[in-house]
C-alpha cells in the first residue's frame, strides 16, 4: 500500500538580516534597477524591506469614509532583500556586510573599506 507524504510545510527564513531600518541600499534587479532610497521597514521572517519610493505599484479604491471619491492610489511593496546591496556611508560605494567583534561587541563592517556601519 502506497502513503501519501505529507505536504510540504513553508519554511520561512529566519536568518538574521544584514540591513536595518535607515540604510541606504541600491536596488541591483527589477524594474527599479540602479535606484536608491532608505529603508522604511524591515520584515525579518519574509526576508523582506520596505524602502521610499521603491517598488511603488497603483492600486484601485472604492469609495469608502476614508477616501470618498475613490479613486487610485500609490502603493509601496516589499523588495527581497537579495535584490538589494547596501550603500556604505563611509566609502559611498555598494558593498556586503561583514561582522566584527570587540570587547563583546558585535558590529557591522563594510567589506570594501573595512568601516564599522
Amino acid at each position: 500500500m502506497i502513503t501519501a507524504q505529507p505536504k510540504a510545510e513553508v519554511e520561512l527564513n529566519k536568518t538574521n538580516m544584514k540591513l536595518k531600518k535607515g540604510d541606504k541600499v541600491k536596488v541591483i534587479t527589477g524594474k527599479d534597477k540602479g535606484r536608491d532610497g532608505v529603508i522604511e521597514r524591515v520584515y525579518n521572517k519574509m526576508n523582506t524591506v520596505l524602502i521610499t519610493n521603491i517598488n511603488v505599484y497603483k492600486k484601485h479604491i472604492k469609495k469608502n469614509e476614508k477616501m470618498p471619491q475613490g479613486g487610485v492610489v500609490d502603493l509601496p511593496r516589499p523588495l527581497d532583500v537579495a535584490k538589494v546591496v547596501l550603500i556604505c556611508p563611509k566609502c559611498g560605494k555598494e558593498s556586503k556586510i561583514g561582522y566584527k567583534i570587540e570587547k563583546d561587541k558585535k558590529f557591522r563592517v563594510c567589506k570594501n573599506c573595512d568601516s564599522k556601519i
